[in-house]
């Protein structure tokens, strides 16, 4: 049976972070993992009028879902995927962190 991941990692702030999860998502697809993107999954929201914490809660229900998270390089800068990392530390899960990260 395949296993779960979940990409984290900074948004708020960036730019590129739709390229920089697409390209995760494609490399973990290679190694075998089903892959829940965030950035995917709340497409329908409108940025500019959803809130931080409206992302955060759909994002947790997705986390809890999974068997481990992917932490992007940079993750440390984004308060998001600090709680993502902590929850999943938390819930006994296997973190697995981009190289350099």
């Amino acid at each position: 049976m395949k296993r779960t991941i979940y990409i984290s990692g900074k948004i708020t702030g960036t730019t590129d972070f739709v390229e920089r999860f697409a390209r995760a998502e494609s490399r973990l697809k290679l190694q075998g993992w089903r892959v829940i993107n965030p950035v995917k999954k709340c497409r329908h929201m409108n940025p500019n009028t959803t809130e931080w914490h409206h992302y955060m809660r759909r994002d947790i229900r997705l986390l809890t879902r999974c068997d481990a998270l992917y932490l992007l390089r940079g993750w440390r800068q984004s308060r998001g995927a600090i709680i993502e990392q902590r929850l999943a530390v938390d819930l006994g899960m296997d973190i697995i962190t981009e190289a350099g990260g």
